[in-house]
């Protein structure tokens, strides 16, 4: 796990002063992503850079690295771990390649070697990487296929730009920190549009996808999209295959030179995992699983349970604990730590946009950090809920049945009714109504949704429920997870802390997303295949336990704080942010209700604050007219 970024310029030699100290400045940008090591290599038109967090072969492995050949260098950076980097090391020793570490690092390089860009295509795991191919004089960038690792570039005049993170990008002169009324409705939309950066100008490498850059120009590939099947294994016969899966997934994903954990919320994602862990390891010699949760001051004693949150995480994550004999510990957090400053700068500083979900970007960040001074890899239950449909939206006949994005019907329904929703789709009440109707975010909403759903290849013979279901399963797994696995991303490289995905290996979801509806939800109930493959592992409490999301405190405390920080900020009439949001509006929330029942004002004061923040951090060019 890593941070990469480089620049290509076929006009220039990158190994002059100035241009090498513009390189030194982009991969120092990612410090956090890599605290372990730092290194650049350049050679005529192009240069890369590298910060390292060391977790395979902590020795060797160090990059960017090379490799000679009588035809020129082949030179990369990557970031990620390739989970079966030990089958391919085997077959390329086999072909007549010898390796000097025991990194999974070399084994990708000498794959490219013998496979070119194809080498992308025989890899299990997260990644992000490019390779100098100095024979053919060109740059190839390869993203892993669910998009777990984040991967962006500009191209330029004479070439491109790239880096793991938008921020290593802008800090090279020829980047503009410029953003459009597209990238603005992107932080907006919750939508998360494919290849779709909000810096004007700048991509993201889609997942799945390599994109080469030459002399000729940008040229994208697809080597995995998400792909329409029979499914012919009946209930039994794909319970025992998704078991059979997850063993393995888990068993790959375990391997590393320094401490594990996992990640343990007491839902039924997490505590798959962690049983499954538990178990692994005590039969490959005794070492007992430490596990962490988030909680909050006060939470489990006076939860008040609504259609978003039925149950408190706390008892079930100890019963989890003790069923599977980890060492586990509770990461308790108070709202003066939510709601300080100083963790929301960071927060935005390692999202590189305003795009946050309130307290529960903070307590994930601050979670993370608490988790790094014990370990450096932590597997999670992320992508579970898309993988296997676990959201409540899967069973919401109105979302279900609208013409939109699942997830934004069925908030849009729970705040109708009064409830919380989640932050990043609130109504966008806080800004100025001219803004608000230049974006026309309806439209965008609409657009993006008729795109995604044109992707979706329909099963000869599939029923129109089932279809439908087959299109709602999609949109998660191709729009939604992409959303929650970038603020995972981030979040976690914000402190150093590799942060693993096993629900996203791409063959457990490649048989589970052909899975018929039917399937699976046969015991009328989210996820049920997944209860049903992990069962005899599980504590009888969270086999039973019904969906609950990741938690958000339920404090008056933090609201409060927040309106607090909101007063500071009015008192500031020049600051920028006032340029997007409508002043009034922000003093009504600033006076607003702050109990529980009064919740749902705390995205308007979340707003405000991030954004007030990213313009002091960013200082973008809001061309909007």
């Amino acid at each position: 796990m890593c941070g990469i970024t480089g620049w290509l310029s076929y006009d220039r030699d990158l190994r002059a002063p100035e241009a090498a100290a513009t390189v030194d400045a982009m991969t120092a940008t990612m410090a956090c992503r890599g605290p372990d090591d730092s290194g650049v290599w350049s050679a005529g038109p192009v240069a890369l850079g590298h910060r390292r967090l060391a977790i395979i072969d902590l020795p060797g492995g160090r990059q960017p690295m090379t490799l000679d050949t009588p035809r020129g260098t082949l030179a990369m950076v990557y970031s990620g771990e390739a989970y079966n980097f030990t089958e391919l090391r085997e077959e390329l020793t086999a072909r007549g390649h010898r390796f000097t570490t025991d990194s999974d690092t070399e084994v990708v390089l000498h794959g490219y070697l013998e496979w070119g860009a194809a080498v992308a295509e025989r890899l299990n795991g997260m990644y992000a990487f490019a390779v100098w191919d100095e024979r053919e004089q060109r740059l190839v960038m390869v993203r892993d296929r669910m998009g777990i690792k984040p991967f962006y570039y500009l191209p330029t005049a004479d070439g491109v730009l790239f880096g793991s993170e938008p921020k290593a990008i802008l800090a090279n002169p020829l980047a503009p920190r410029r953003l459009t009324l597209d990238g603005l409705r992107e932080v907006f939309a919750f939508v998360k549009t494919p290849g779709q950066a909000i810096w004007d100008g700048m991509r993201e490498v889609e997942p799945g996808t390599v994109v080469t850059v030459d002399r000729a120009g940008v040229r994208t590939h697809t080597y995995w999209s998400l792909s329409t099947r029979p499914h012919t294994d009946d209930r039994d016969t794909t319970v025992a295959r998704v078991r059979t899966l997850l063993d393995d997934i888990v068993r790959r994903q375990l391997v590393a030179d320094v401490p594990r954990c996992v990640l343990l919320s007491g839902g039924l994602d997490s505590s798959a995992l962690t049983a499954l862990a538990a178990r692994q390891l005590a039969a490959a010699g005794g070492e007992k699983l430490n596990t962490f949760a988030v909680d909050f001051v006060g939470q489990t004693e006076n939860f008040v349970a609504d259609e978003f949150r039925p149950t408190p995480d706390t008892p079930f994550v100890h019963d989890v604990a003790r069923h599977s004999g980890t060492n586990h510990q509770d990461i308790v957090l108070d709202s003066e730590t939510l709601a300080d400053p100083e963790v929301r700068a960071r927060v935005i500083g390692a999202r590189d946009i305003p795009m946050g979900m309130g307290d529960m970007d903070a307590s994930l960040y601050s979670l993370f950090k608490a988790i790094r001074g014990h370990s450096t890899v932590a597997l999670s239950g992320e992508s579970a809920d898309e993988v296997f449909g676990g959201y409540r939206q899967f069973f919401d006949e109105e979302a279900r049945k609208g013409e939109t994005f699942p997830w934004l019907a069925h908030f849009a329904r729970l705040r109708a009714a009064g409830g919380p929703g989640l932050p990043g789709t609130a109504p966008l009440g806080v800004l100025r109504p001219e803004l608000t109707d230049a974006m026309d975010l309806g439209s965008y909403v609409r657009d993006s949704y008729a795109d995604a759903v044109a992707g979706v290849e329909r099963l000869t013979g599939e029923s129109d429920f089932e279809y439908r279901m087959r299109v709602i399963c999609n949109l998660h797994l191709t729009r939604f997870v992409r959303i929650l696995l970038d603020r995972k991303d981030r979040m976690s490289m914000a402190v150093g802390l590799e942060v693993r995905v096993p629900f996203c290996d791409h063959r457990l979801v490649e048989y589970v997303y052909n899975t018929p509806w039917a399937l699976k939800s046969f015991d009328g109930r989210e996820k049920s295949l997944l209860r049903e493959a992990t069962a005899d592992v599980l504590p009888r409490s969270v086999y039973d336990r019904v969906k609950s999301p990741y938690p958000s405190t339920q404090d008056p405390g933090y609201a409060v704080a927040l309106q607090h920080h909101v007063k500071e900020l009015l008192a500031q009439p020049s600051h920028p942010v006032f340029d997007l949001l409508d002043r009034t509006a922000v003093e009504q929330a600033a006076g607003g209700d702050t109990s529980t029942a009064g919740r749902s004002a705390r995205p308007a004061l979340e707003r405000t604050l991030d954004l007030s923040i990213w313009l002091d951090l960013y200082k973008p060019e809001l061309a909007l007219g």
